[in-house]
């Protein structure tokens, strides 16, 4: 490969990142710079010029969709496969480390990954049998501090007891959980890293074979990254030894740390070259935007200028300033969207793609005055972030039975399809088999056979459990028999009734649950076919483990393998094709994205930035709000609207706003004021309407409720007044629902 192949397309920043000799090198990379091309181009110039080899290189990133990009860019320029490479998220690559070292990481040689899902059940298991109130404790705050305490590398040993005042069974909880993961083989998506990292600090001779196995580690979105993944590549690259050390290439941008909610810890961005100090460092800024135009970067440096301890840049272009940003202020949320959609439909009128325009918001609440106005103009839409293929119920189940015929010892599995489709097993039954496989010390399929076995069940009961028993056994016959995973996964979704449990009832919902079981068969035949680049690499991890413990893995069978695949892409790449459609989403989902024309509506004091924000007295949150409205400026590449509104309705009442102080950040020159008078657009907000609270009833958006027949919700809309009130709740385990509010029988 000609060498200028690779530094011929790059700007000089660009260039002078990707050849860098620094042992330890920072690329700041601000948004819309090439963050992409330069990682890319580096690993080719470590191949082709400095004659590394691609196996002692790894790239890690966030999403499995980066991974594959990178991937694919990689062996476009190289013109060589990935698969044995180490480029992968770091969730795939801990899963990797630990599928090739499972013993000395003291994991089963089977072990299966749970999703949040399955996590929080397990969590409701436990408190139920602790009894614990989870009216008065909720499943998903413990679920949450179990993962919290995983990120910051924390077992239930480590924390301090006295810290925790009168949230002392949070601990209990926490090490019953773990008992019970390992009893059964179940990892979840924090332990994974957690478990990689002590695989580390524990195995010394393993973290060896890997220190000499690597020479350059590079990461993508570094400002992203939690208190466990720092520690894990602190650890890896040797920086603290004072022999071995791994070069180190880390790209990100402080600007655009918005995850710190999550755990993301700006901090380490910023003190890269105090950490990683062995050898040679050098940072390079990355500032030429390819996006945007001059006065919409003009304005996103204007902005994120009033926060302080940044590394700092500028961004800048090439191109034309472009046109004003228009600041409109609404009425109120109704006249906002209004604004909006005539926008819209001017831009279409002019030739303009509908998915080429994005309505960014601070809150998902936000799009319900957006979405209403589009429907009632005709102008089709999406809301970005909705349920991926494999998070969808119906696909959670299959997946469910694949895992349970893989693995007996998975409750989580278990307790998911034990019961569906339905066949006659009550909760009572389950309690007595969970309790039971308790008091054993053992998983609930081997106690629900010993219970049978022993007649504690009743006869009805038994019967029943006996009946899922053979079902399972059965499709194990079959899963062992000489067939295609394709055909595999037909017969489970067959066999186990789902298509027809799911798709019994006479709706196009039903109708899309069937074809969604038969699409997953597709993936499962285009995984056969094609497979996937982190898993098909366990060829070379089944060497690297024999070479550095002496012991052989054995290849995971086919089904195992799109299990992993399947809970490694879980909310991940697998959406619906897009039809040309305006796009709404948060302004979180829309980072790394970018729109011709974008709104970003809702910019008042206490809505954007969020009113938590305001009350922080030590400035963290409030400077994370302004990162996230430099990410939502910098989302637009030639036009750009910026909208608040007079009055807002939060939680069922219109009350009064005011502008967001990131307005006034914006220099004047750069801003065309829109006057609600110039536009011939609705301001009135009619009797009755959507966005109206019902009349005396105290019921408001956003108010945790809880319904005889379907449970515990939250109220996410509020319609009318009086005796024809209604009111839509989010239940959590019955989905949205619409009731009306004189029946419904809420209780607040």
């Amino acid at each position: 490969m000609d060498i200028s192949q690779i530094i011929d397309p790059l700007n000089k920043a660009q260039r002078q990142a990707v050849c860098s000799e620094a042992q330890n090198t920072l690329v700041l990379a601000g948004a819309g710079s090439g963050k992409t091309r330069v990682l890319v181009h580096r690993i080719a110039w470590l191949v082709q010029v400095e004659n590394v080899s691609p196996y002692s290189i790894m790239a890690v990133t966030f999403t499995n969709k980066a991974a594959g990009e990178m991937r694919f860019r990689i062996e476009n320029l190289l013109k060589t496969p990935t698969r044995n490479m180490w480029v992968g998220t770091f969730h795939g690559l801990a899963h990797r480390l630990l599928r090739a070292h499972w013993k000395d990481a003291k994991l089963v040689e089977n072990f299966q990954i749970i999703d949040s899902d399955d996590q929080l059940r397990l969590v409701k298991r436990i408190m139920k049998e602790m009894g614990i109130d989870d009216k008065k404790h909720p499943p998903r705050e413990v679920q949450w501090f179990i993962n919290e305490c995983k990120d910051n590398g924390l077992r239930v040993a480590q924390l301090n007891v006295r810290e925790f005042h009168n949230r002392e069974f949070m601990l209990d909880v926490y090490l019953q959980y773990e008992e019970l993961c390992q009893r059964t083989g179940m990892v979840d998506f924090a332990e994974l890293l957690l478990r990689a990292h002590e695989l580390w600090l524990h195995q010394a001779h393993i973290l060896k074979h890997y220190q000499q196995r690597f020479s350059h580690i590079l990461v993508d979105e570094f400002q992203d990254t939690n208190t466990i993944q720092y520690a894990w590549l602190k650890v890896l690259s040797g920086n603290n030894l004072p022999t071995t050390h791994i070069n180190t290439f880390v790209v990100g941008d402080d600007d655009q740390s918005i995850y710190g909610w999550r755990g993301a810890k700006i901090e380490h961005i910023r003190e890269f070259t105090h950490d990683f100090k062995a050898g040679t460092s050098e940072t390079v800024r990355l500032e030429q935007n390819y996006r945007s135009t001059g006065n919409i970067l003009e304005a996103a440096n204007s902005v994120i200028a009033n926060n302080s301890e940044r590394l700092g840049k500028v961004l800048w272009t090439d191109d034309s300033e472009g046109e004003l940003l228009q600041i409109y202020k609404a009425f109120n949320e109704i006249d906002e969207a209004a604004y909006v959609c005539g926008q819209i439909e001017k831009w279409i009128d002019n030739g303009g793609k509908r998915s080429d325009v994005a309505i960014l918001y601070r809150s998902n609440a936000q799009s319900q005055p957006h979405e209403y106005e589009l429907v009632k103009r005709g102008v089709p839409y999406r809301v970005y972030g909705g349920l991926r293929f494999y998070d969808r119920a119906e696909i959670k189940d299959a997946l469910a039975y694949m895992r349970l015929i893989a693995n007996r010892q998975d409750d989580a599995a278990l307790e998911r399809i034990i019961n569906t489709p339905t066949r006659g097993i009550g909760q009572r039954t389950v309690d007595i088999i969970r309790q039971a496989a308790k008091e054993k010390q053992q998983n609930l399929w081997q106690t629900a056979q010993e219970l049978i076995a022993d007649k504690t069940l009743s006869a009805r009961a038994a019967a029943s459990v006996q009946k899922f028993i053979d079902l399972i056994e059965e499709l194990q016959v079959n899963a062992d028999e000489d067939l295609s995973l394709a055909e595999q996964v037909s017969h489970i979704v067959e066999i186990s009734l789902l298509k027809e449990f799911h798709g019994k009832e006479n709706s196009e919902r039903a109708q899309a649950k069937v074809e969604n079981l038969d699409e997953l068969v597709n993936a499962a035949k285009r995984f056969d076919d094609e497979g996937d680049p982190l898993l098909d690499a366990m060829l070379e991890a089944k060497d690297e483990a024999s070479s550095s413990s002496g012991e052989e893995l054995q290849a995971m069978n086919p089904m195992a393998e799109f299990l992993a695949h399947a809970a490694l892409e879980a909310g991940e790449g697998q959406a619906d094709e897009w039809q040309d459609c305006v796009q709404l989403m948060t302004l979180h989902s829309a980072k790394g994205l970018e729109f011709e024309l974008v709104f970003l509506s809702g910019l008042e004091q206490g809505l954007f930035p969020h009113k938590n924000a305001i009350q922080d007295y030590v400035g963290g949150r409030l400077e994370e709000e302004r990162r996230l409205c430099y990410v939502g400026i910098t989302r637009a590449r030639q036009q750009l609207h910026l909208t608040h509104a007079e009055s807002r309705t939060i939680y069922g009442r219109s009350e009064l706003s005011y502008a967001s102080q990131f307005l006034s950040e914006i220099p004047a020159s750069l801003v065309s004021q829109v006057r609600a008078g110039q536009n011939n657009f609705s301001r009135n907000t009619p009797s009755g309407s959507s966005f109206a609270a019902a009349e005396d009833d105290d019921v408001y958006i956003g108010q945790s409720v809880s319904h005889k027949k379907f449970g515990e919700g939250i109220v996410v809309d509020v319609e009318g007044s009086g005796a024809r009130a209604r009111v839509q709740v989010s239940f959590d385990n019955y989905g949205t629902r619409w009731l009306m509010l004189k029946v419904a029988n809420l209780v607040t």
